[in-house]
């Protein structure tokens, strides 16, 4: 390795060399996939890709795209961040999503909410049943706490500095990287305040199914959860595949579920109308 990097025509043949190497977790360009919905046509496929243990991804989505992710071995964890692709001061808001639709635990219908009031995406489809939206994504020094070593380039990245890499490649800065929620990780709220981790492992093949409401960029973090009590850096693969559908119909389930609800998409609707 040595020789090819002191010898610059070496070091291009080796990494030609490279071309057409695949692995296990990356993004599959053209993007393909073979278990899209019934009705989804391969054509309007956006985005194929499997994100590394530890790892993360990002992608900008235009309004009415589905996101699927898949718990590939059962340990993933989907930490999730969004913003208002046009103004990404407007972002995911983890408090008003609580808040707003009186429910602290994330399932099927449930609305993620920006700080501007209006919904961002909708959780279609849950296959999971095991979410959090109180406990965020680790950092460095919980790592280091834990196993020893917490950096962005060592052996056990942490969440935050994953969202700061994929928040870096739309222009953000560390600023921008706000709390997240978690997917496919629970937690549980007990009587007394306690937050117990409901983390698994669980069966293989669990997936969610979002539906982008406005133009949005999602960033991912698959690191394990921050509350996870086991001792070893335990998490596995997480799949996303991301492709184009219709804009939200006014007698959409979701969109009438609630007044609150309703509200935040006529105020996402409203901002389309400019």
């Amino acid at each position: 390795m040595t020789q090819v990097l002191a010898n610059p025509l070496a070091a291009r043949d080796h990494a030609r060399a490279m071309a057409g190497t695949k692995v296990d977790a990356m993004p599959v360009l053209p993007p393909v996939a073979e278990d899209l919905p019934q009705g989804v046509s391969s054509d309007d496929l956006l985005w194929e890709e499997t994100v590394a243990p530890g790892g993360y991804a990002t992608r900008r989505l235009a309004r009415g795209s589905r996101l699927r992710l898949i718990d590939v071995e059962g340990d993933a964890c989907a930490s999730l961040l969004v913003f208002n692709a046009e103004m990404p001061a407007e972002r995911l808001n983890v408090a008003d999503t609580v808040k707003v639709q009186w429910n602290a635990y994330l399932g099927a219908g449930k609305l993620l909410l920006s700080d501007m009031g209006r919904v961002l995406m909708t959780l279609m489809e849950d296959g999971a049943g095991t979410h959090d939206a109180f406990s965020g994504t680790s950092n460095a020094a919980t790592n280091e706490a834990k196993y020893g070593e917490g950096r962005n380039s060592g052996a056990y990245p942490n969440g935050r500095d994953r969202f700061l890499l994929g928040a870096a490649k739309h222009g953000l800065l560390r600023r921008d990287v706000h709390p997240c929620v978690n997917l496919f990780k629970g937690t549980r709220i007990e009587e007394d305040g306690t937050i117990t981790p409901v983390v698994g492992p669980f069966e293989p093949g669990r997936e969610v199914v979002l539906r982008a409401e406005m133009d949005v960029i999602v960033v991912l973090a698959n690191c394990p959860h921050v509350l996870d009590p086991r001792q070893d850096y335990t998490v596995t693969p997480l799949r996303v595949t991301a492709w184009r559908g219709p804009i939200t119909p006014l007698d959409d389930p979701a969109r009438n579920a609630t007044p609150e609800g309703l509200r935040a998409f006529e105020n996402a609707e409203d901002y389309f109308r400019r």
